[in-house]
């Protein structure tokens, strides 16, 4: 993961398809998105956000965004896996899911998700959906995150 500044607003994309990653991580920056970390493993993840967890003067990424693919219920293991750790109910969450069907939807949610976003194949529709991403973390961040 990229080592951030104290202060500086970044994102961490928890994804496990390179590709997707990196067409993310452009989508996010073309739509305002402050520096994105990408962690390819559900087990780089886990270190790499546990330890930012437990250093009392880390920065904590503004938004963990996870699109794991590796079994149907990867995303929603792992977000609930990070909800329990040290001050992980801290961590504004956002799932990427192949639908957003309800039942999908609320299992992501019920997992510890802040926030549900549709994977798109149609790059129009991917765009829009990095944006109201973006959206999503501008409207959650915390007064005290903007440098000074």
């Amino acid at each position: 993961m990229i080592s951030h500044g104290a202060g500086q607003p970044f994102m961490a994309l928890v994804d496990d398809d390179s590709h997707s990653a990196r067409l993310m991580i452009r989508m996010l920056l073309a739509h305002g998105a402050p520096s994105v970390s990408w962690l390819d493993s559900e087990a780089m993840a886990t270190a790499e956000l546990g330890q930012l967890l437990n250093d009392p003067r880390a920065t904590l990424p503004g938004l963990v965004i996870v699109d794991l693919k590796s079994s149907s219920t990867a995303t929603a293991d792992f977000i609930a896996m990070l909800r329990r750790m040290k001050d992980g109910p801290a961590l504004l969450i956002a799932a990427m899911s192949p639908t957003l069907d309800r039942e999908v939807r609320e299992v992501l949610l019920n997992a510890g998700a802040d926030a549900v976003f549709e994977r798109q194949a149609n790059i129009d529709f991917y765009r829009r959906e990095a944006a109201a991403i973006v959206s999503f973390w501008v409207r959650n961040q915390r007064l005290e995150a903007v440098g000074t």
